[in-house]
């Protein structure tokens, strides 16, 4: 069994959804404490359990210390089961978070499988499902699977109650990735949404994304949510290159100004433009555990962060790979899974 410090590195809830994902895909059991160790409320809070439980549906896995506050999580995987599943979160808990942990073993078992996931769709410190659907899957199709998700009610802090399906056509194996260009620009665009709030904020922050990108006015629109259970507010801002989309976010807060939610919006989409790099900073994060079940892929990015070095040695604790980081220049650095 794979013992694992939970507060190596940065510490936070990545070590333990990743370990149960390597732990499905690989039938290596784990054990992992400290989880979360360095956190305000350390141990596992509401949506690592809702992970927790999805993982142990799939491969029907023996549990201990699945609780919410539990510092300490032994899990040991049966086979994966492919099927359809219903997840909650039951809170604003990020859902994408959750689909995350589940998604390696499901595009690599035997048959297809549909998944409708409740909660949050669209969190600060998670991915929002607009980057799910634009920015990572359409790279986890390119390596084999074919991965749909479909965006049924957005779901924001803290209200949550947004939904989503997912469709997995698995594949035998994963075929390894390169992302060393972006490729031509092809499209830049901007979406202020807002749900059970005054209109203005998006309108404010859509003024805000153009004086400091310089972006005209057709490629700025405007999104009023009416579905939403509760208020919220997220600015996306989507960059297409022929090789690869990202997508930069801002979130609406109490007390903090619409122009302050989509200058850091924009001052990190502006960044990322005026670099020759194709994979941003949270992107890289995720494409590690992909690649390194492929066993092999490179991309090119940003310096990594300590969330990205963290996850990198997690993997390793699972898999036969290396995984390393060279810096080519200012701003550039060569990330090579192999």
């Amino acid at each position: 069994m794979l013992l694992i410090d939970g507060s190596h590195g940065e510490g936070g809830g990545q070590i333990v959804r990743s370990a149960l994902a390597l732990s499905m895909v690989t039938g290596k059991p784990f054990r992992v404490t400290n989880i979360r160790a360095g956190r305000k409320k350390p141990g596992l809070m509401r949506q690592h359990l809702m992970a927790v439980h999805a993982a142990q549906s799939i491969c029907k896995a023996r549990v201990e210390g699945d609780t919410i506050g539990s510092t300490e999580l032994t899990f040991k995987p049966g086979p994966v089961q492919s099927g359809q599943y219903h997840f909650a979160v039951g809170t604003a808990g990020s859902t994408t978070l959750v689909l995350q942990t589940v998604l390696p073993a499901l595009m690599l078992a035997s048959e297809p499988s549909t998944l409708t996931l409740e909660g949050g769709t669209h969190n600060p410190y998670a991915p929002p499902f607009d980057f799910l659907d634009q920015a990572f899957l359409p790279l986890v199709n390119r390596m084999g699977p074919k991965v749909s998700a479909k965006l049924e009610r957005r779901g924001f802090y803290p209200a949550g109650g947004g939904k989503f399906t997912v469709t997995i056509e698995p594949a035998s194996k994963l075929q390894p990735l390169e992302l060393l260009e972006r490729g031509e620009l092809l499209i830049c665009d901007a979406h202020a949404i807002v749900a059970n709030l005054p209109a203005e904020i998006a309108e404010r922050e859509l003024a805000t994304i153009s004086s400091i990108l310089q972006w005209p006015y057709e490629v700025l629109h405007q999104v009023v949510c009416s579905n939403a259970a509760g208020p919220g507010n997220v600015v996306l801002l989507t960059v297409v290159s022929a090789n690869v989309t990202e997508v930069f976010t801002g979130f609406g807060q109490v007390n903090v100004s619409a122009a302050h939610v989509a200058t850091l919006a924009s001052q990190s989409c502006r960044r990322y433009l005026k670099s020759d790099v194709p994979v941003g900073e949270y992107l890289a994060d995720q494409l590690l555990l992909p690649l390194a079940l492929a066993c092999h892929g490179a991309f090119r990015t940003f310096e990594p962060s300590e969330h990205t070095r963290t996850h990198a040695t997690l993997i390793q604790q699972f898999l036969d790979v290396s995984v390393t980081f060279q810096q080519e220049n200012a701003t550039a650095w060569r990330v090579e899974v192999g």
